[in-house]
């Protein structure tokens, strides 16, 4: 308990210390800028939503954080090396404004891609690490998508590193059509190559996690976790009750509802994954807790 609360307290620390650099008088206005709670409309400036890494003091609720901001409080400081940047989405199909649409986000996000993949450390424990960015078209997996995560999957095996993934997405990208449903077979077997290998798979399944994306890879950790009251599933509740002409209960597929059914492992705010992660690398990578490294 006392590790967890000097975490806690370190973590605020560095996000305050990041929020402190010079910034232009326009900068100054984004972060006094009111920003509501969409679950219970509690409102606060932008930097103080940030410095309590995105969760509503009122309800708890989390707002979708972006995948570069998740990079900083679980990376140690100055230790993650981005991989893989200059892997990028197009139009394989001609699909309507498709191209449009994909410079439009990169535009907006400042990410060519809708995942950030590399390597880093967390608590000093060295790990290849990707992280969704819901920003970007719902995180939803093309062929860029699903060629960075097999190469982060595929270097992680290589190095015998351990891998943790944060999803948060919509699953499939329906402008690439079949393209992009084989990702999920991809993913999958890159996955399925790392647990022969004995190098284990950490999930972080965010708000949202679904489709295409939770039939794949987000489904075959040795841990998955899950953020707070994130919505997990394959169909959402709105097909779900469109399809079964049926009322589905309150909570459904959320992570509360998902860990009951033993769908989770568990389920762990933002303020507590550093040393979440931290822990779960020590007992797999280090004998006899786990399947260790020769």
């Amino acid at each position: 308990m006392e590790k967890i609360l000097g975490d806690k307290i370190k973590l605020l620390r560095f996000v305050k210390k990041i929020s402190k650099s010079s910034a232009t008088l326009e900068e100054i206005r984004s972060e006094n800028e009111i920003v509501e709670c969409k679950g219970c409309g509690f409102q606060a400036p932008k930097n103080e939503w940030r410095d309590n890494l995105y969760e509503c003091p009122e309800c708890g609720k989390y707002k979708n954080i972006a995948a570069r901001v998740r990079l900083k409080y679980i990376c140690d400081e100055d230790s993650f090396r981005e991989f893989g940047r200059w892997i990028k989405g197009y139009n394989p199909l001609d699909f309507p404004e498709y191209d449009n649409k994909l410079s439009e986000m990169e535009k907006k996000t400042d990410m060519p891609e809708a995942v950030v993949t590399g390597t880093c450390k967390i608590d000093g424990h060295k790990a290849v690490i990707c992280v969704m960015d819901s920003r970007f078209m719902m995180a939803s997996m093309g062929m860029a998508v699903g060629e960075k995560v097999t190469r982060a999957v595929e270097y992680a095996t290589k190095k015998k590193l351990p891998l943790v993934i944060f999803s948060a997405s919509g699953g499939a990208r329906m402008q690439e059509g079949m393209l992009s449903l084989m990702q999920m077979a991809k993913t999958s077997s890159a996955a399925a190559e790392l647990d022969d290998k004995g190098v284990p798979l950490f999930l972080m399944l965010c708000d949202p996690t679904t489709g295409g994306v939770t039939a794949s890879f987000a489904m075959l950790g040795d841990v998955i976790a899950a953020e707070p009251h994130a919505l997990i599933g394959f169909a959402g509740p709105r097909v779900i009750e469109g399809t079964i002409h049926q009322q589905l209960p309150d909570g459904f597929q959320r992570a509360e509802f998902q860990l009951k059914k033993g769908f989770v492992d568990c389920i762990v705010p933002r303020i507590e994954q550093k040393h979440f992660f931290a822990v779960m690398i020590d007992a797999h990578m280090n004998p006899p807790f786990g399947k260790g490294r020769k």
